[in-house]
């Protein structure tokens, strides 16, 4: 079990719907690391943008970004996270895909599918939350919407880390800024927020804004606005136990079930 979880966001701009240029830029921003890492998050459909596009852009399982992410996470051993569309029996999928340099895969399927912009439509909801354990971290990965639907996130399963992928547009950062710190607040856990910058194919734009916020909501990072860069943050975990046990906030939570 490690006590440190060093974790490098990967915060960048996205080619529209153009798989392989995405691969090959996100290569050297993986190889270009230097530092010991556990875990690297790239955006949400880093491989094309937030695209309504699916077909254009589909792969599936066994397709060339998945072995990609297992080659990436055995040359790196750190875990690979980000999500990308997704064809299954079917259907598409907004899938975050967390890639082990073992080639174990944990898999999450956007739960909230972005009515604003037709998602919905193209792309089937999941429904089921998942968690998955590294290095005795217990690890809740969620995608963008689904920041803002805190009963999705809220943490009965005690997890140290919950990590969200997205392509928040400029427009409403401060929604993602606000929010990010309060699921780490109210689920006394890390919280990582991965964002895109730059122009999508649609003229919508991001800024970024990917953080890091401990279980007391303070920021951990010094990412700037508008940047393309990769931020190194380390994660300690005996800082989640000795909050939790000091304040015990998670003994009060509420009973619910979810009905989806």
């Amino acid at each position: 079990m490690n006590s440190e979880l060093k974790v490098a966001i990967v915060q960048t701009a996205l080619v529209w719907e153009n798989p392989e240029e995405n691969r090959r830029l996100l290569s050297y921003k993986i190889a270009a690391i230097s530092a010991d890492v556990d875990l690297v998050v790239l955006p949400e459909m880093f491989t094309s943008g937030f695209t309504m596009n699916p077909a254009e852009v589909a792969e599936t399982m066994e397709g060339n970004t998945i072995v990609w992410l297992k080659k990436q996470a055995k040359v790196k051993q750190a875990v690979i996270i980000g999500s990308l569309v997704i064809s299954e029996n079917g259907k598409f999928y907004n899938r975050m895909v967390c890639v082990e340099p073992s080639g174990t895969i944990t898999t999450y399927n956007k739960r909230h599918t972005f009515t604003l912009a037709g998602e919905h439509k193209v792309y089937t909801a999941g429904t089921e939350k998942v968690t998955f354990s590294y290095k005795g971290w217990k690890i809740c990965p969620l995608v963008c919407y689904d920041l803002r639907f805190p009963v999705w996130a809220r943490n009965v399963e005690d997890y140290d880390l919950i990590i969200y992928v997205a392509n928040w547009p400029k427009i409403r950062i401060g929604a993602w800024d606000a929010l990010l710190k309060a699921r780490a607040i109210e689920n006394m856990a890390y919280c990582i927020g991965v964002n895109r910058v730059g122009l999508d194919g649609n003229n919508f734009e991001y800024s970024g804004h990917s953080a890091a916020y401990d279980v007391l909501g303070n920021r951990l990072d010094i990412i700037l606005e508008n940047q393309d860069v990769v931020e190194m943050v380390s994660l300690d975990k005996a800082a989640i136990k000795k909050y939790r046990e000091k304040l015990n906030f998670l003994n009060d939570r509420d009973n619910f079930t979810l009905e989806i």
